[in-house]
Formats: structure tokens, sequence, C-alpha cells
């Protein structure tokens, strides 16, 4: 296993993540199965979220960190809805301070090393979510603040406010990126890069999207794509399969699993600090894992990255491209 900095922390962490959504759908045992197989391979970096299984994943994960603590790097997140209260959601700083302690309960430790807002709140100032989350590093609930799902100009307005007002801040990112959803090479990696913060995308498979069961006429018995509406949603277009189809055939041409090569793809962007890898089994998991012997050449990459449409840049001076 590597290891890498995040971001400007000085924390190493290892260059897979392991995303535990998936704890709640997996029981208990089988959770335990997963999380000792990527202490196993090397794996001390954590990733969680209040609102999965609504505190449900916490807890497991809480229980099975129980005596390695110390060595792991854990986060989990807040924004979403925990409750029928009008007020069980959001990034105020009632909410914030609310749902730190349920998490900090069911993880059962006494601090989150990254405590990520999970989305933009148009309704809360944004110096107020900054201040909360400042306070709780403070008082050394949590470590560092990092965020999800923010355009690369809300980070930048945020991070300049906390300069400015001297406020901890955003240390890490966690955007949805993967060969069919390029949108983060934009602005978002290379925001990442010039700003010397950790970046740990999701989805790195697209829902399953590029595990090797896809294609334009091929579809597995079940999975998140066939029975989730939101993935549905998101990789409704037929030219995703088409990037599966052409992707898998690029994976068995050379020799790869295709969901190793998909992680491996993901995590060579220079901006990236680990890919969050996730699994309802340990077969799912291993597949991923073979991503830690995949030698990522620049051929390699280049050919992987010909599969779909590399995004527009930033402005429409498409002669400055480089490369």
């Amino acid at each position: 296993m590597d290891y890498k900095l995040l971001g400007q922390t000085g924390v190493k962490v290892s260059s897979l993540c392991l995303g535990t959504m998936t704890f709640g759908d997996a029981d208990e045992s089988m959770s335990a199965k997963i999380f000792h197989r990527c202490r196993e391979v090397g794996i001390n970096f954590f990733d969680c979220a209040n609102v999965y299984h609504q505190g449900r994943s916490e807890q497991i994960l809480g229980a099975l960190i129980a005596n390695c603590r110390s060595e792991v790097v854990i986060t989990t997140k807040f924004y979403g809805s925990m409750g029928a209260d009008i007020n069980a959601s959001g990034a105020s700083r009632r909410h914030i301070f609310l749902e730190v302690e349920n998490s900090l309960r069911r993880l059962n430790t006494d601090f989150i090393d990254l405590y990520f807002i999970h989305h933009f709140d148009e309704d809360t100032p944004i110096h107020e979510t900054l201040r909360a989350l400042d306070d709780l590093v403070r008082q050394g609930k949590i470590l560092y603040p990092a965020v999800s799902n923010y355009a690369a100009w809300q980070i930048v307005k945020a991070n300049g406010i906390s300069e400015q007002e001297s406020l901890a801040r955003f240390e890490c990112i966690q955007p949805m990126y993967n060969l069919a959803k390029r949108q983060v090479e934009v602005e978002i990696l290379p925001m990442a890069l010039s700003e010397r913060m950790g970046v740990i995308p999701y989805s790195p498979l697209g829902g399953g999207l590029l595990s090797g069961k896809y294609g334009v006429s091929k579809r597995p018995d079940s999975g998140r794509l066939l029975e989730n509406q939101m993935y549905q949603s998101r990789y409704a277009g037929k030219h995703y399969y088409q990037i599966a189809q052409d992707f898998t055939h690029l994976a068995q041409q050379s020799g790869y699993h295709p969901a190793g090569l998909a992680v491996a793809w993901v995590g060579a962007h220079p901006a990236i600090t680990a890919p969050i890898i996730g699994a309802r089994n340990t077969d799912q998991l291993e597949g991923s894992l073979t991503s830690m012997q995949i030698n990522m050449t620049n051929d390699l990459y280049a050919s992987i990255s010909e599969l779909s449409p590399r995004p527009p840049l930033p402005t429409d001076r498409e002669d400055e491209r480089v490369g």
C-alpha cells in the first residue's frame, strides 16, 4: 500500500479509502470482514456519513475501529435529513452542533479526523457554517473541516473567508469522479492542486457502471444502476453504457479487473489523494483492491482517457489547452 500526505495537513493516509455506505446493506459480520481485509492490505482511511442508513453505518464503523482508533483516519459528514424535525438538516450552527455529538457517540470516538459538509446549503450563510466548524476544531471534536459536492468557486470563496477571519479552512474535498463523470477535471482538481487540498473522490466505479457488468446491451441481475433511482438518473444516457463496454474490453485486453483499472485510473490523476472504494461483500472488494497491482503507465492512462469525452476548458480558449 502506498501512502500520501492529505493536502497540507501532515497526515499520511492510504492511497485507497474505504467508503462505508454499504455498512448496513452488508450485515455486521460481512462489514467486519470487509473492514479487516482493508486493514490487512494497509488501508487506514475510512469514510462515512451520518445519513448512511440513518446512523447505522457510523455505529458499525465505530465498533470496528474500537481497537485501532489511533491507527485510522475517520471521516463523517453532516447536512442531510436526520429526522422529521424541520431543523434536522442543513449547515446551520444548530444542526452542526447537534449532529457532531450524535456522530461522535455512534462512532465511539472523542474526535473526528475529517468532518465534511455533505452539500452546499443555500439557506445558511457560509460564515455561520465556517465559524461553527472552527469552534469544533478549537474544542477538539473535529481536526479538519472538509467539503463534498461543492463547486470550485464555493470552495475558494469559503477558504478565502476562513483565511481572512483566521478560521480553520477546508483541507479536503470529496467530489464525484470516474471515467464517465469528468467534470471535476475542469476546475475542482486544478484548484485542489493549486491550494494543496486533499481529494478523495467517490464513485470511481460509477455505481458499478465500470465494474465489467454493464454494456450497451449487457446488464447484471442486480445492482445500484438497476435498483436505485438516483443512480439510474445519474447514468441514464446511452453513451455511458458505450463507455462502460469499451472500458471493459480495454481492461480485458490489458489483463486487468475492470473495477481495479477504473479505481487505478482515478487514482492516477495528480490531484487525487485516495479514491473511495466500496463493497457489499469481500468479492466486490477484491476487484477494487487489484488497483494496487496496476502499473498505470502514461500510455495506459491515455488509452483509458480516450474512451470518454474530455470535458471542456473553463474558458473558450480551446487553443490554450495543453496536452
